[in-house]
């Protein structure tokens, strides 16, 4: 289990589940449905199935690209510490389990778990033909809220979308700065990027208007739902977190970038979701 834990950086799943569990509470506290221990539980394990099987299917696809990059040949199938074989086998597994897992939530859930599994397993192809795969891979993401409110109210609302949205503009700005790394490698390879596309300079620049917008998404559910002043202190967090990431790298230096893209938006991710979280239970205790 250590190598698959490797091969599919358990640890970024930060960025989405909190957002996931926005959506359930979401679902939980603004709709009739009540809490339920399972139905959480399912969620939890769909988040892990699809992420797991993007990833490795990431990782499986990109193999002998990543085995050109100084920078990626040490990840665990170019480096021998795992198979191609065995990489695409723990996809197929992932894949099986997260549709039975969404069987059992809701028939909406269900139908829907080939089109989820599509999106998340198509962003691996995107770099191969357009600039915009970082938009696809914030989509993935963005799936997270939207589903999870989903599997508790088997219907759609505008507050998740929000969410979804902010999900989308801010992966896919944080994922600009962390392809400023290949920019030359992209070129060479022929493989499409904003970076690469752009420069170093534009790429940052639409970076900071897709975090504006992701911003704005988090500020949007205020006008359609009751929150406290925690969630206030919350959307300022995060909006913090967006605006030092873009301090931290710099056209002439992008050294911090490691940085700027795990630790400085896990911290984003995790703190604004337990912000709702607590805003949530001290309007509602949760019942």
């Amino acid at each position: 289990m250590k190598k698959y834990f490797s091969l599919v950086l358990f640890a970024h799943s930060i960025f989405a589940l909190p957002f996931a569990l926005i959506g359930f509470f979401l679902g939980v506290t603004t709709t009739a449905n009540p809490f339920n221990w399972f139905l959480f539980l399912l969620v939890i394990l769909c988040m892990v199935f699809a992420r797991n099987a993007a990833m490795a299917f990431n990782r499986y696809l990109d193999r002998n690209i990543d085995a050109k990059n100084p920078r990626t040949i040490t990840r665990d199938i170019p480096a021998g510490k795992i198979s191609a074989s065995e990489a695409l086998t723990f996809v197929i597994v992932n894949c099986i389990l997260f549709v039975i897992a969404t069987y059992f939530i809701n028939p909406l859930c269900f139908y829907l778990s080939p089109i989820a599994l599509f999106v998340v397993l198509f962003y691996s192809y995107t770099k191969r033909f357009t600039a915009l795969c970082h938009l696809v891979l914030g989509l993935g993401l963005a799936l997270a809220p939207i589903g999870a409110y989903i599997a508790v109210t088997g219907a759609f609302n505008i507050v998740p979308l929000f969410y979804s949205f902010a999900v989308l503009f801010w992966v896919s700005g944080f994922d600009i700065i962390y392809a400023l790394q290949d920019e030359n490698f992209d070129r060479e390879q022929k493989l499409h990027s904003i970076p690469a596309a752009l420069g170093i300079k534009n790429a940052l620049r639409l970076s900071v208007v897709l975090h504006v917008l992701s911003a704005l998404c988090v500020i949007l559910p205020i006008f359609f739902a009751q929150f406290s002043w925690v969630y206030y202190i919350g959307i300022a967090f995060f909006c913090a977190m967006l605006i030092y990431q873009h301090l931290l790298v710099k056209p002439n230096d992008i050294s911090k970038v490691d940085r700027a893209f795990a630790t400085t938006n896990g911290y984003a991710s995790v703190i604004f979701a337990a912000c709702f979280l607590i805003d949530t239970f001290l309007r509602t205790g949760l019942k």
